[in-house]
């Protein structure tokens, strides 16, 4: 990391390092990317414009990352076209595709230290915010600005002022990541950190995992954010342990400048559901209005990890493990590695046997491009980040976001239900 002027915001450190020059919110700078995320969803487009741009070779191969996430498997016949047109541009430029069923894009950037402090990382993706968990500049781009970044190896950004993010007091049993990340957002409003970097500090910090950090990064970019990043700490030590390259972290100065100051007070938050068809409608889920269940659905960048199944698990076991009459639980892990650790605890045999449906890994139903589609007029209450009218596929149907408990709760009742009753 290269030196930079003091009273910066992690933000303004790393695109510094990366432009080299002393970069302030609301300059416009020219970065190198250090990685390069494309989907299935984005990389066809891409690939047609840096085409268009002239491209004949990307400027790094070793930078850029392709993954089959979104049509895992495909839906059709056009979306397997897009994976053929994905693998031949990356066998002839040596680029990494992950296959189909490896998992989602910044899932595996994180989880096979793709993804390390210090990084500038894009992705075609608006949820690549998710890698600033671990300390990096993570933000989603357009599909020509991938090209670009593949062409060029650099991207222009305006400078993000920067919101800082005070996490204070403790949560009280039962609240889990998944309400801490719906009430930020609701704090914040779907446009109230539109197009600023989130900078997530105060005393609690040091009580989310990684896993935790994950979701609160990733919910940002509901509220607008350009990216939300985490200090470097013995929490990302732990996880960076098992990488040769660590990276260098980056801590904010002592009287950076940022342009709001957010506490979020953990005491009061209990378990909570965003109403269709906005994240930012949150209310506890206890004074929710009584609302059947249709689908359940455990997965994603925000729900589909190690920990959020075995936290659904918990919930099901103790409530007797019968899913409720007419409830359709599907399951789709967030990585082939999520998936593998599942399957050898016994977590995977115990959902099917309880009746659940087990998908390939990916993104699956969560945008409505694979998966499973709901039926018309459905309800389905999910751990995913979205539930924008027709997200899933059907725009008959109404789609409800909490945490894996929750969606555990509903499960066995067959409505909308505090998982704390199953505690």
């Amino acid at each position: 990391m290269t030196a930079s002027t003091p009273t910066q915001t992690i933000s303004e450190k790393i695109l510094s390092a990366k432009s080299g020059r002393t970069a302030r919110a609301g300059d416009v700078v020219v970065c190198d990317v250090d990685l390069v995320l494309g989907t299935d969803a984005s990389a066809p487009m891409a690939i047609g414009y840096f085409e268009r741009m002239g491209g004949t070779r990307v400027h790094d191969a070793s930078r850029v990352v392709f993954a089959l996430d979104h049509y895992s498997p495909p839906s059709s016949a056009a979306t397997k076209g897009f994976h053929d047109q994905v693998r031949a541009f990356a066998e002839k430029q040596g680029v990494r595709v992950y296959e189909i069923g490896e998992g989602i894009s910044h899932q595996i950037a994180v989880e096979r230290g793709l993804a390390h402090p210090g990084m500038l990382i894009v992705g075609a993706d608006s949820h690549t915010v998710t890698c600033g968990a671990v300390n990096a500049f993570a933000t989603g781009v357009g599909s020509s600005d991938l090209a670009a970044a593949m062409l060029t190896g650099q991207l222009w950004f305006r400078v993000p002022q920067t919101i800082r993010v005070a996490l204070v007091g403790s949560r009280a049993a039962g609240v889990a990541a998944k309400d801490v990340a719906l009430a930020m957002v609701s704090l914040l409003g779907s446009g109230g950190a539109e197009y600023h970097a989130l900078e997530f500090t105060g005393p609690s910090v040091q009580d989310f995992s990684l896993d935790d950090r994950l979701v609160l990064s990733n919910l940002a970019v509901e509220a607008g954010a350009k990216a939300a990043v985490w200090e470097a700490d013995a929490v990302l030590e732990t996880h960076l342990a098992r990488f040769a390259d660590r990276g260098d972290a980056v801590s904010a100065d002592q009287g950076a400048l940022y342009v709001r100051d957010v506490v979020l007070d953990l005491s009061p938050l209990v378990p909570t559901v965003a109403l269709p068809h906005l994240p930012e409608n949150v209310v506890p889920i206890s004074r929710a209005p009584e609302t059947p269940i249709h689908m359940v659905f455990l997965g994603t960048c925000t729900g589909g990890r190690v920990a959020d199944y075995h936290e659904a698990l918990a919930v099901l076991e103790r409530g007797g493990g019968k899913l409720a009459k007419g409830v359709h639980l599907v399951v789709t892990p967030a990585s082939s590695e999520v998936e593998r650790e599942l399957a050898a605890d016994g977590t995977l045999v115990k959902l099917a046997r309880m009746g659940a449906t087990i998908t390939m890994p990916g993104c699956g139903a969560c945008c409505g491009t694979s998966g499973v589609v709901p039926s018309d007029g459905m309800n389905v209450i999910s751990t995913a980040n979205r539930n924008f009218k027709a997200r899933m596929g059907n725009a008959t149907a109404s789609i409800y976001l909490a945490s894996p408990a929750a969606c555990a709760a509903a499960a066995l009742t067959g409505r909308l239900t505090d998982p704390r009753l199953f505690a």
